[in-house]
């Protein structure tokens, strides 16, 4: 019996599109429950707060005041990150990748969130390539 869920957990694990706006396995927050709207006004991440929730998507993404949740609802898309909150360097390289909030680039309007300080380090270096390479992958990539 334990062989057969086994079985069925690892043939289902690959039947299954990825959401399209990350969240951990532990919650449904969006951008682990930072303010998306706080990159654009603020330019660095600030955590949001119960008390200002949304849900927008299939996710509840979260505000640290009333301004940014009433921004937000006002123009989601305006301030949601790109490629659903995925990291955008593995996006460019056709996954997807979980995000540190506090890695992130505002550019022309958009918000990038990347897995990690180093992989920021790499996205920076080749940002505009990576960008064209991450618009052609997405969404598709979401069912690989």
């Amino acid at each position: 019996m334990k062989k057969l869920i086994l079985a069925l957990l690892f043939v289902s694990g690959y039947s299954f599109a990825a959401d399209p706006i990350y969240t951990s396995w532990f919650n449904n927050l969006a951008i682990k429950g930072y303010d998306s709207v706080a990159y654009f006004t603020e330019n660095k991440p600030v955590e949001g707060k119960e008390s200002f929730e949304y849900e927008w998507q299939g996710a509840t993404w979260r505000f640290s005041s009333a301004e940014n949740l009433a921004m937000f609802k006002a123009e989601p898309e305006k301030f949601a990150p790109q490629y659903g909150g995925y990291c955008a360097y593995a996006v460019a390289k056709g996954k997807t990748a979980s995000i540190e909030p506090e890695q992130f680039t505002v550019l022309d309007g958009k918000l990038y969130l990347n897995y990690n300080a180093s992989v920021q380090q790499k996205w920076t270096a080749n940002r505009d390539d990576f960008i064209v390479s991450a618009d052609k992958n997405w969404p598709a990539v979401l069912n690989d």
